[in-house]
């Protein structure tokens, strides 16, 4: 691990890319977020950093942006390719999973669940 900032809270580049030191916490896990203009109080809860910790891993991105961004792009294509190998090796998995009948006894919550995910589909 090598450290890349000169700030009390380190960003460090380790085998998952650059993170918040002292955590598992990728800096675009934290992208994700900023990219969608979430608020950098509700990063915070949500990821459980200190006030520091985020401080720093925003003031890295902002003075790094195009190298981060660069980074960040090239993770979501990683992810991406990820997603599509793994849907296309278990796509006959999950459809023989489908059609089988529910266990005795998970009737009720695969209604539920069932009832979820039309009016979940109907939002969008």
């Amino acid at each position: 691990m090598t450290n890349i900032s000169k700030e009390p809270t380190a960003i460090i580049r380790t085998e998952r890319g650059l993170s918040i030191a002292g955590t598992r916490i990728t800096i675009y896990d934290i992208m994700d977020y900023v990219t969608a203009q979430y608020p950098p109080k509700f990063i915070r809860g949500l990821f459980d950093l200190t006030e520091e910790q985020i401080n720093g891993a925003l003031a890295y991105i902002e003075a790094n942006r195009d190298t981060v961004e660069a980074e960040y792009q090239m993770v979501l294509k990683e992810a991406e390719e990820l997603r599509l190998y793994y849907e296309e090796k278990n796509r006959d998995l999950i459809a023989r999973i489908a059609t089988q009948p529910p266990k005795p006894g998970q009737e009720a919550i695969r209604a539920k669940l069932q009832a979820a995910k039309a009016k979940h589909e109907a939002k969008a």
